[in-house]
């Protein structure tokens, strides 16, 4: 879909802000698939949008144990296929079985398994290289994040035409 949102966040904490405005818009059944490298705020972008479903425990990553399930106003699944070898494996650890509200981290890995109506939130890193440092500086980490936002489907195309001044204060450019 042509439509992307592009956002940035300063910080962990703004990353889980954007996530629980997004929030706002999500019901049960949807998917959000989450994208982007290593790092890069995947599992904080969850913790963000979990706490605004109404989740009070503490949000992990399912790396190792590939899904975690929540409940809140309205129930929460998370889901990370990095590990996973096979379609057929998202489908053994019960993708796409309740009514919850599912955050698949590496969702590009398993683009034939996701619904027509979802959407893509792809995090990026800042581009180190196009930071000049001066000789004896030091490396902080940059907490910064691009989020870009591709709805697909109509319905999350309203959603987030819907969300347009609420997502102002992410806004790039």
């Amino acid at each position: 879909m042509a439509h992307t949102v592009e956002l940035a966040t300063e910080d962990p904490g703004g990353t889980c802000a954007l996530a629980a405005v997004l929030a706002g818009e999500l019901q049960r059944g949807d998917v959000v698939s989450l994208t982007g490298e290593l790092g890069a705020g995947k599992t904080c972008f969850v913790q963000g949008a979990a706490a605004a479903l109404g989740v009070t425990e503490r949000v992990t990553s399912p790396s190792f144990i590939l899904r975690r399930d929540y409940e809140g106003r309205v129930p929460v699944t998370h889901i990370d296929v990095y590990r996973l070898e096979s379609l057929h494996e998202v489908l053994d650890v019960g993708y796409g079985e309740d009514d919850s509200v599912t955050f698949v981290e590496w969702g590009d890995a398993m683009r034939p398994l996701l619904p027509t109506e979802h959407l893509e939130v792809e995090m990026l890193l800042p581009d180190v290289a196009a930071t000049r440092l001066e000789p004896g500086t030091e490396v902080v980490a940059d907490e910064r994040r691009h989020v870009r936002l591709r709805p697909h489907g109509d319905g999350w195309l309203r959603r987030l035409d819907r969300l347009d001044r609420a997502l102002a204060a992410w806004r790039k450019g």
